[in-house]
């Protein structure tokens, strides 16, 4: 490469690092607004927020990743496949066992299985392994200020990540940390069992008692965290979970599947019109949500019930609610067999 050829090559590339690197989110007519609504209602100074805003990035990676996820763009058996292993089982085993007298505190606290705590963090974060490498305000900043620019159905996506900085700014306050230090995934999620800053604020819990709700270091605080978010959101001790069903046909054209939502249908109606449970004593009026996911042979239904629901306000879609639940079972199965269950 001559020398003049290596100096325009040196300033295009200082130029796309500047480009990536530095988005100055301050001067962002929307970040304008965010921080105004930080200084009036919760009575921030204005050049704290600023300066954070100003430090962080915009991250591309981040929307793309959030247009696919695997949720949306994988079949159900491609899915499962991802988070269902040899090691992630063998992992969540050996988690169950260093914090044994942990997860049967929460269970007699909050009533969560252990099996359950277990799956929601191996699925999360394959035990604490992969708890995310971006800097949680760049994450946010990004959603909130940019994503909405080029995905423009999605204003309500953006006003949920706006939500999340702005909670971010009053965790980081109330923990007394520098927000620009949190990182995780690329959604904002951080920690162990990856809570957004709102879910931090609003059901993480210092299970140790020592002062301090640690969900990135502390197993311990992670596991009480999770199981009082399951509990506040309805969780019911020691219920069905899911449920194998068939196809009858019948009315069967009429079922809407896969909808993670509270079961306002019974079983009953759900055999008049065509889907009936495998191997389930149900009691009468026992409410389900139909579910219906791709296997690689063929379709596969299930009935999913309210703890399956409670599972699904954690991420509100069917396979990862699935994947926690087949994953619990074969953990469970696993571990039963070293110890007594």
């Amino acid at each position: 490469m001559t020398p003049r050829a290596s100096f325009f090559f040196s300033i295009i590339l200082l130029f796309f690092q500047i480009e990536i690197c530095v988005a100055d989110y301050s001067k962002n007519k929307d970040a304008e607004k965010f921080t105004e609504i930080m200084v009036s209602k919760y009575k921030f100074k204005k050049e704290e927020i600023v300066k954070s805003l100003k430090s962080a990035t915009k991250q591309d990676a981040i929307i793309r990743a959030m247009s696919k996820p695997a949720e949306k763009v994988k079949p159900w058996h491609s899915y499962r496949n991802i988070f269902i292993t040899e090691s992630r089982i063998e992992n969540g085993v050996a988690f169950w066992k260093e914090n044994i007298n942990v997860l049967e505190t929460a269970y007699e606290e909050f009533g969560i299985n252990p099996e359950i705590i277990v799956s929601i963090i191996g699925i999360e974060t394959n035990y604490g392994k992969n708890m995310g490498s971006f800097r949680v305000i760049d994450a946010l900043s990004t959603l909130a200020f940019d994503y909405y620019t080029k995905y423009e159905s999605r204003e309500s996506r953006r006003l949920f990540f706006t939500h999340q900085l702005e909670n971010l700014f009053l965790l980081a306050r109330e923990q007394k940390i520098d927000p620009l230090s949190l990182k995780g995934s690329y959604a904002g999620a951080m920690g162990f069992g990856q809570f957004m800053p709102d879910s931090y604020r609003n059901y993480a819990v210092d299970f140790d008692n020592d002062s301090i709700a640690d969900i990135w270091e502390n197993p311990t605080d992670a596991i009480g965290s999770v199981s009082n978010y399951l509990m506040r959101h309805g969780w019911e001790k020691d219920e069905i979970i899911i449920a194998k069903a068939k196809l009858t046909e019948k009315r069967a054209h009429e079922i809407t599947y896969n909808k993670i939502s509270r079961p306002k249908k019974s079983i009953e109606n759900f055999i008049e019109l065509g889907l009936e449970p495998l191997d389930l004593d149900a009691k009468p009026g026992l409410k389900a949500l139909p579910l219906k996911l791709e296997n690689e042979a063929k379709e596969e239904y299930w009935f999913g019930f309210q703890n399956f629901h409670v599972i699904g306000r954690y991420n509100p879609r069917v396979k990862y609610a699935m994947a926690v639940t087949q994953l619990s079972h074969l953990v469970k199965e696993s571990f039963c067999k070293v110890h007594l269950c």
